[in-house]
């Protein structure tokens, strides 16, 4: 639940206020505390995906320096396994950058429902977060933090920060790995395959109810189905199309079944 801050005024009985930095500071450690506690789990998934990452870029003919430079400003994986063989068959730059964007167009859905939680940062800081903004965020963001929270910044910014950091620093350290290591690495350990079941295992507790079942199922169908598409539009396709279709579950379930959870 969201922390009760106060509202007394300044001068009320020494009572703590949202303008309190010392309750400021208390709200967002606790935050973040809360948002390590639900994300930590993933940090070995986003390790192994990373260290794939870094042998990708080595073996498709990157110099280590370039593979590092590409892992710290492209935070994309998805995005870097498609333009990787475009790299290496030395197609026109602006054919990399629109695949690219393609790829992750899901992020432009991410950012809209993440960008009201933060309207009132100045800009410089909603650039900086929409960086570290991606999948893992949006599975653990908005169930903290659901629209009906609009206009409430307390402890945003520290969960937000605890679900983001972590992963960053965990892909750049796997990436870091797979680039040193690419030649010492054999492909027989599927290492990609084995961050594939980490994040399973963190799904399947997290599908706790009808909506998000719904989600799940008919998101996972798409993508499989539409596997052929070209850019990966496939998983834009499929996340789409889950999420409408939780959505539409949500609005046709009783209120009291909506929190009932499907394994009950």
């Amino acid at each position: 639940m969201q922390k009760e801050t106060g509202e007394h005024g300044p001068g009320a009985a020494g009572q703590p206020t949202p303008h309190d930095p010392a309750t400021a500071r208390r709200i967002e450690k606790d935050a973040f505390q809360d948002g390590w506690r639900a994300s930590a789990s993933t940090i070995p998934a986003v390790l192994a995906w990373g260290v794939v990452s870094g042998m990708a870029m080595v073996k498709s003919g990157m110099s280590i320096f370039q593979s590092l430079g590409m892992s710290l400003l492209v935070y994309a994986g998805s995005a870097q396994f498609a333009v990787l063989p475009l790299l290496a068959t030395g197609v026109p730059l602006l054919v990399v950058f629109f695949t690219a964007m393609i790829v992750n167009l899901r992020f432009v859905i991410f950012s809209a429902a993440v960008a009201p939680h933060f309207e009132h940062l100045p800009w410089y800081r909603r650039v900086w977060y929409g960086f570290f903004n991606g999948d893992i965020s949006m599975a653990f963001f908005p169930q903290r933090f659901p629209p009906s929270t609009f206009g409430q910044p307390a402890g945003k910014i520290g969960y937000f920060a605890a679900i983001c950091y972590p992963g960053w620093v965990a892909w750049q350290l796997g990436a870091t790995i797979g680039i040193l290591l690419a030649s010492q690495i054999p492909e027989s350990w599927n290492i990609g395959f084995a961050g594939t079941l980490a994040l399973i295992a963190i799904m399947i507790p997290m599908t706790s109810s009808l909506p998000a079942l719904a989600g799940v199922v008919v998101s996972g169908t798409v993508a499989v189905l539409a596997l052929a598409l070209p850019y990966r539009l496939g998983l834009l396709l499929a996340m789409v199309l889950g999420m409408s279709a939780a959505m539409l579950v949500d609005k046709l379930l009783p209120v009291k079944e909506k929190d009932e959870g499907v394994a009950a």
